[in-house]
Parts: C-alpha cells; sequence; structure tokens
C-alpha cells in the first residue's frame, strides 16, 4: 500500500500498528463515532487540571482526554463527574494502543502532551522519538497542532530538532508564561521558578504518513 508513497518525514522505521491488541474493557467513545465538535486529545492526562479547566473554555470542542496510572486517572474521574462537563471524554487506558483502536485518520483537531515522562535513562520512549509518532499525525487534521509541553531544556532540546529534521514539521518553540497553571506539574515547576518551554507542531497541507487510510480493521499496510 505504502511502496510509493512519498512520505512527508524521514523516520525510516515504520510503527506497527496491526500488532497492537485493544486495551482491556475497551470501548468506542461516542465522541469518536459522531463527533458533533471538533475533537481535541490529551495524553497523559494526570488527575485531570488541564482537561477539566479545557472542557469548560471551549464549549465547541471535544476533548478525550487519557491517563495510564490508575490512581490519577481515579482521580481525574472522580472530578470529571462533579463537572459533568458533556464535552469531555476520560479515558484510563495505554495512549498508544488506545489511540490505535479508536481514532480516525485526519480527525483530530489537537493534541496536548503536557509534562510527559522524560524518559531519560529510556530516550527511545520520549514521544518524537518513537515511530508511533508518525501513527499520531496521521490522525492529525491538516492544519492540526500537537503542543508539548516540558521543564526539561534537554527534552525540549531533543524534540525540536526531531520536530524540524525528522518529521519535517512547521513548529514554534516558546517560554511558558510564570502565571500559567494548565497542570499540577506546570503549577510547581513554575512555582519553584524553573523554565518550562512549549513546542507548537503543525501538520501542514499535504503531509503524507503510512497511516492516513490505516483503520484498525486494515491489516494489510
Amino acid at each position: 500500500m505504502t511502496d510509493n508513497l512519498e512520505l512527508s518525514h524521514q523516520q525510516e522505521r515504520a510503527f506497527q500498528p496491526q500488532r497492537l491488541s485493544a486495551p482491556r474493557d475497551f470501548l468506542m467513545p461516542d465522541a469518536a463515532l459522531k463527533p458533533k465538535s471538533s475533537l481535541v486529545l490529551e495524553i497523559g492526562a494526570g488527575k485531570g487540571k488541564h482537561a477539566l479547566s479545557f472542557a469548560m473554555q471551549n464549549p465547541d470542542k471535544h476533548l478525550i482526554a487519557i491517563e495510564r496510572t490508575r490512581n490519577k486517572f481515579e482521580a481525574f474521574k472522580k472530578l470529571a463527574a462533579q463537572q459533568n462537563s458533556a464535552n469531555l471524554t476520560a479515558i484510563h487506558a495505554d495512549a498508544i494502543a488506545w489511540i490505535v483502536h479508536a481514532i480516525a485518520p485526519n480527525s483530530i483537531d489537537s493534541i496536548y502532551i503536557l509534562y510527559p515522562n522524560p524518559e531519560q535513562h529510556n530516550p527511545n520512549q520520549q514521544w518524537l522519538n518513537m515511530p508511533f509518532f508518525e501513527f499520531l499525525l496521521s490522525r492529525l487534521q491538516v492544519g492540526g497542532e500537537i503542543i508539548l509541553a516540558t521543564n526539561i531544556e534537554t527534552y525540549m532540546d531533543n524534540a525540536e530538532h526531531q520536530a524540524n529534521e525528522v518529521w519535517c514539521l512547521p513548529n514554534t518553540r516558546s517560554q511558558v508564561a510564570s502565571s500559567s497553571q494548565r497542570t499540577h506539574f506546570e503549577v510547581k515547576y513554575l512555582a519553584r521558578q524553573e523554565t518550562c518551554w512549549e513546542l507548537n507542531m503543525k501538520k501542514p497541507e499535504g503531509y503524507q504518513t503510512r497511516f492516513d487510510k490505516w483503520m484498525i480493521a486494515d491489516v494489510s499496510i
């Protein structure tokens, strides 16, 4: 299927989504099946501080927020139930497997990855170093953005390099405002007067990946 495809990036090693089983108790959310508004994705939602605030401030968008760690998710789920925002779906799962099984190509308006585990001892697991990042880009709409934030300068340096040299994405790096309070980590880091960085990456018109037409039922790629 992809032998003659001219890819828009320089990632040679291909992600293999057909090898991933669905997460336990997987159910396709209505927001993914029948989107009534722009879909936004958050990977690593923690206890939901950003997700809850985003849902309240953006009633025209539907946020699917994924958290893998059980105790953080349970705290998030409790707060989400109290807030009862119709445009917020909280998911307890491994994000990679869940996205492979639930998210259609070219369907996500923006993706937030805020203060991920820096994986300093295992850099192959940093988001922009993984072949999965190509699959993630295939789920993003043309003109859509991935927003990455971290307080680790070396992590941001690598992410910016990968965005430019491997993924060939237009991007902007900036410092997070000292007044920002999107996540509990962000509040803590800024209170300690640490510098936090944000990288905004945009998917340009005509961007091509191996997975632009790939859905879970299609294992011929």
